[in-house]
């Protein structure tokens, strides 16, 4: 049984608390931190928790706050791990780690020396189709994997703090970027290093500084392509989804939008809360059947929890947020200089100097393999190549 630190009693703070109560029937949340009165108040009320605090390192030294998990704003992320580090307390982030890569490095760099356990609170990278693809891929279903691509859009995020460049990091990319991209890195695989970005961002509709819409192309060692969506200006609530190309196959996963629960009401009612960045209460509506569960909370407080309790890495490490950081920084210079930009990991800890598979495959001592096609009209067709001259041609079986 572990006892939970809560900081941050706002959004994110109650959909961990929402996965924590009642899922493993064995954790719970003793203490929780917020800087406004009335929100920690009315998150201890809701969440019957005793040890109310708005001061931050009081909430962390105190004796019921076993593990801390940090669901606060970006520019707040390193203050609390340094807190953590301080009094050798467990610590749980929730995305992005850092603000940059040279942010997530001190937070990392700092848990390993300090030897507390530290974990990464990707969500995304815990969903249940997620954990299913993904085990698909790693047993070889779809081969090879070329390309891996996520989508994550939706009319833009709750809080103030999230449109401030300078306290949120940066916009959209930051924001959801770094799920698409930790999500490519699993399908492809962490020890395959990212080299470099090919990114567009642009602000489309929102009156800020930062980006609401960004796309970007992550290249890796192996010749793998990682392909990023993100949009802040998006109408038609949150659109969650995920590709990814192998050699062999190809698997597409649609989390969010399309669920299988579909629900018309008029409005005339107070329908109330039906999903996360919803745009209206009346007309067709797509709610989610187990919110919390199907955008992965549960399978990642089990991990990270199980993890703790064993003494091992979780899936998703401090690490890995930092090479996510890491990749994001390359995306904002990118947009910028309109070239490919290449990615500063100072610190690798995957395989080195991977290179891209041949792509000949030998149809016979004469010529290269392209494909086999059966045409409309019964014929069962293989284009070859030949290996002298280069020249295609098509054998009709």
């Amino acid at each position: 049984m572990a006892n939970v630190c809560i900081l941050g009693g706002g959004f994110i703070g109650r959909f961990y608390a929402e996965s924590l109560i009642g899922r493993r029937s064995k954790d719970s949340v003793t203490v929780v931190y917020s800087r406004s009165e009335d929100t920690v108040n009315r998150f201890a009320k809701d969440y019957k928790v005793g040890n109310v605090y708005t001061d931050m390192e009081s909430a962390v030294l105190d004796p019921a706050a076993e593990i801390v998990i940090i669901a606060l704003p970006n520019y707040l992320h390193e203050e609390a791990v340094m807190l953590c580090v301080k009094h050798k307390k467990a610590v749980l982030c929730t995305k992005p780690l850092g603000r940059t890569a040279q942010e997530a490095l001190r937070m990392m760099e700092a848990c390993e020396k300090a030897g507390i356990f530290s974990g990464y609170l990707e969500d995304l990278c815990y969903t249940p189709k997620f954990l299913k693809s993904l085990k698909s891929v790693k047993d070889g279903a779809i081969g090879r994997v070329l390309w891996a691509k996520s989508r994550e859009t939706h009319p833009g995020p709750h809080a103030d703090w999230f449109w401030d460049l300078e306290a949120a990091g940066g916009g959209a990319i930051v924001d959801m970027g770094c799920h698409c991209i930790e999500i490519s890195r699993n399908f492809i695989g962490k020890d395959i290093k990212p080299i470099e970005v090919m990114c567009w961002a642009d602000t489309q509709v929102k009156p800020i500084e930062a980006e609401d819409h960004a796309i970007g192309l992550v290249k890796y060692e192996n010749g793998a392509i990682g392909q990023f969506e993100v949009s802040w200006t998006f109408r038609g609530g949150m659109d969650l989804r995920d590709e990814v190309m192998g050699s062999e196959g190809t698997i597409w996963v649609n989390s969010w939008l399309r669920t299988g629960f579909e629900m018309f009401t008029s409005g005339e009612g107070n329908g109330g809360y039906l999903v996360e960045k919803s745009e209206s209460d009346n007309g067709w509506q797509f709610p989610v059947g187990d919110e919390a569960h199907e955008l992965g909370y549960t399978n990642m407080f089990i991990d990270m929890f199980t993890a703790y309790e064993e003494g091992s890495a979780p899936q998703e490490s401090f690490y890995d947020g930092y090479v996510v950081n890491a990749v994001i920084d390359a995306a904002y210079k990118s947009a910028k200089t309109k070239q490919w930009e290449p990615i500063d990991l100072k610190v690798w800890r995957g395989k080195e100097g991977v290179t891209k598979p041949s792509v000949f495959q030998e149809y016979d001592a004469d010529h290269w393999f392209i494909k086999n096609e059966t045409l409309p009209n019964g014929d069962k067709v293989t284009i070859v190549k030949d290996k002298v001259t280069g020249k295609t041609k098509k054998i009709t079986n």
